[in-house]
């Protein structure tokens, strides 16, 4: 059976301007230049005989043929991507593996050494990268890991979940806890009622993108049972590290993902004076390609990853009497 197809480049061109909405980044992803995107489109418009993009003072929209046509060519790029991989002489002992800078530094890297304990030939690389956390404008398309890239890719990410085109499992369901430097306690007094409250200093995280998915003092209060706390004030950050780093020099108080605290509360770098926790709206998911799902190596990191977040962990409270009955 012959197919009548445009040129390749022409209908990579459209898929990348249609997920980036924009030639200029389009171009950068495929290291050309956005006149040359233009022209792919351009003559790709030409062959269906329809235009597919509108383009707008200020703003790329696809058009209703271009909204019709993306999720077959997207699906067909996939496809000869996937079919190539079958084949492709490739270093089957690199794994790749995408993370947020907070969970690689504090919960992933810790345990690495006991995956290359397992698996000594696996050669890792971790690229930490922001992009790993939903918000918005990064939906599932942001997703690092693609069947075109070298060697064998996986991505943990935190968000809500949803990725179409991935395989996906659940690692962590975190939720957040309040900690502080234990020197900060001791210099700022307990936390016994609302008006002890007014003492502190309150560390905002905006790691999130998505303001309306962060983690809120607001709620925090609310549901440990204090009234009337000024939570407005206090330093904000764009990093989750940054918080905790903050908390640990004693500049305040932070709202952290438990995971990602319990080795530094166990061993007392930071205290938890409250057991309540804040479920988080995000979750901590292993997202893989489905075009690399079967592979051996992608098999064995899943197995170990997927055993290591069944670990029970259980936050400890600050055993001393720092708070009253709103634990």
């Amino acid at each position: 059976m012959g197919y009548r197809l445009p040129p390749l480049p022409a209908l990579r061109a459209f898929e990348a301007a249609a997920r980036h909405l924009s030639f200029k980044r389009a171009a950068e992803e495929l290291f050309v230049t956005p006149a040359a995107v233009s022209l792919q489109i351009k003559a790709l418009e030409a062959y269906v005989g329809a235009p597919l993009f509108r383009r707008l003072p200020r703003a790329l929209e696809l058009s209703e043929h271009g909204r019709a046509m993306l999720p077959r060519v997207r699906e067909g790029l996939d496809c000869l991507a996937a079919a190539v991989e079958l084949v492709r002489d490739r270093p089957e002992g690199l794994l790749t593996i995408h993370a947020p800078p907070s969970f690689a530094q504090r919960w992933l890297v810790p345990r690495l050494s006991r995956f290359n304990r397992l698996h000594p030939d696996v050669e890792l690389s971790l690229a930490s990268d922001v992009c790993n956390i939903d918000g918005l404008g990064r939906g599932a398309e942001s997703l690092l890991t693609d069947p075109r890239e070298a060697g064998s890719a996986v991505a943990v990410r935190f968000g809500l979940g949803d990725y179409p085109g991935f395989c996906r499992d659940l690692l962590l369901a975190p939720g957040y806890v309040v900690v502080c430097s234990p020197e900060l306690l001791v210099r700022t007094g307990p936390l016994a009622a609302s008006a002890d409250w007014g003492r502190q200093v309150f560390i905002h995280d905006e790691s999130i993108p998505d303001e309306a998915m962060r983690p809120s003092w607001a709620e925090w209060f609310r549901l440990a049972g204090f009234v009337n706390v000024d939570v407005s004030r206090g330093p904000r950050f764009s990093s989750a590290v940054l918080v905790l780093e903050a908390a640990m020099g004693g500049q305040g108080l932070a709202l952290a993902l438990w995971p990602l605290v319990e080795a530094d509360v166990r061993s007392g770098r930071l205290v938890m004076p409250f057991a309540t926790m804040l479920p988080s709206r995000y979750v901590y998911s292993l997202v893989v390609p489905e075009a690399l799902v079967e592979r051996t190596l992608v098999k064995n990191f899943r197995a170990w990853l997927l055993a290591e977040a069944e670990v029970p962990s259980l936050p400890v409270r600050h055993e001393e009497p720092l708070s009253g009955g709103a634990a």
